[in-house]
């Protein structure tokens, strides 16, 4: 069965739906990577510290 056409609005519409959830994703991944980092750098002063 093929999928249901959209006319350009719906496109528009979907694109921009797409769109935010892959901001939102690629924030939530940024957070994770800045959290891991600071990790890191935490515990490479506390290994030079000892």
């Amino acid at each position: 069965m093929r999928p249901k056409t959209m006319n350009f609005e719906q496109l528009v519409n979907q694109n921009k739906q797409d769109l935010l959830n892959d901001e939102v994703r690629i924030s939530q991944i940024e957070m994770r990577l800045e959290k891991k980092q600071a990790e890191l750098a935490l515990q490479k002063r506390k290994e030079l510290s000892i």
